[in-house]
């Protein structure tokens, strides 16, 4: 089957077909490849893209950067305070502004409709780097991360996301599993789970994939067989500090540690997280939370982030490599 990518944005899972996902794997894995073996042919010469981040980042700002570069093209970035986008200017008009001056455009921030109002009116493609409501981009290189660790087709993997399973990293897994075939559950208080309308959606693809999608209080019930546990931080970015102490007191139960990892019965289960991740008092928030509530770690422990079940920093580099896939197929 032909696959032709070129011109489209990626604002959610929701926007690609189970066989788009894996074209977009496969070219990311060719190209991971490429890249080490000194091959790597640029496709993205003359290209510019400006990148929007209302939020910080680590991962997807070197992400898109690396990606733009190892291909020729070029990038702009505009950080939280580095345009009038929502301030002085509005989203729409950001919008019909840059598509005449790039050829497309990454955004990572708050709002979904702003990432989809920015697709609407610039006239090029345009990335979600992230949103409160999802995380495309890191799913794909979770994806090709779980391909490499594991002999397993996708549709045949069994993991589990542990912690809080109402924020954007627990739904995106959640479409990309449906997607996919998978077998996935969300270990999570029932206050955490996804909103019913959302658990309807995924449960309509799965439907028509075979895949599995559950939610399950028990932590340990939660991760038996898995293949891979898959954790987040407990409270995103943008949301209130005030509620560390509620969200520690709800969610201490799915941490990830050496006895939740037993408790798959399996013994080649991979440790996976999008990062950053606290799972030490060595930054600046990781010493609060030891001070305020005696915490060294929250959502995993350093044991197990630190072990040979840990698959952290390939998950990260992927990153590059994924993006990369995006950029070619929309714009080569």
């Amino acid at each position: 089957m032909a696959i032709n990518l070129h011109g489209r944005s990626l604002l959610a899972l929701d926007d690609l077909s189970s066989v788009e996902i894996k074209f977009l794997l496969d070219m990311a894995k060719d190209l991971k490849a490429a890249k080490r073996g000194g091959f790597e042919r640029p496709r993205l010469n003359g290209k510019n893209i400006a990148l929007i981040f209302e939020k910080d980042s680590t991962r997807t700002r070197s992400g898109f950067e690396v990606a733009a570069h190892d291909q020729g093209a070029h990038v702009t970035y505009m950080g939280p305070s580095g345009s009038h986008i929502g301030m002085s200017e509005t989203v729409k008009d950001t919008a019909r502004v840059l598509g005449r001056m790039f050829d497309a455009i990454e955004f990572r921030g708050f709002a979904q409709e702003d990432v989809e109002t920015l697709a609407h009116h610039a006239g090029v493609p345009v990335y979600n780097g992230l949103t409160d409501v999802s995380h495309p981009t890191q799913i794909l290189a979770d994806f090709m991360t779980m391909r490499e660790f594991t002999h397993k087709h996708l549709s045949d993997i069994r993991f589990a996301f542990m912690g809080d399973g109402h924020n954007n990293m627990a739904k995106s897994l959640a479409v990309g599993a449906a997607k996919m075939g998978m077998d996935f559950t969300i270990g999570a208080p029932a206050a955490r789970w996804p909103e019913a309308e959302f658990a309807a959606h995924v449960a309509k693809i799965a439907a028509t994939t075979g895949a599995k999608i559950n939610y399950e209080v028990d932590p340990q019930a939660a991760v038996k067989g898995a293949d891979f546990i898959y954790t987040d931080v407990w409270l995103s970015m943008g949301e209130d500090t005030a509620r560390w102490g509620e969200r520690i007191e709800l969610l201490k139960p799915y941490q990830v540690n050496t006895a939740l990892m037993a408790a798959t019965q399996n013994p080649f289960t991979k440790f996976m997280h999008c990062l950053p991740s606290f799972h030490n008092a060595e930054t600046k928030i990781g010493k609060e939370i030891e001070a305020r509530f005696g915490l060294s770690a929250m959502e995993v422990t350093d044991e197990v982030f630190e072990s040979p079940a840990s698959i952290v920093f390939e998950q990260a580099e992927n990153r590059v490599h994924s993006i990369k896939a995006i950029l070619i197929a929309t714009l080569g």
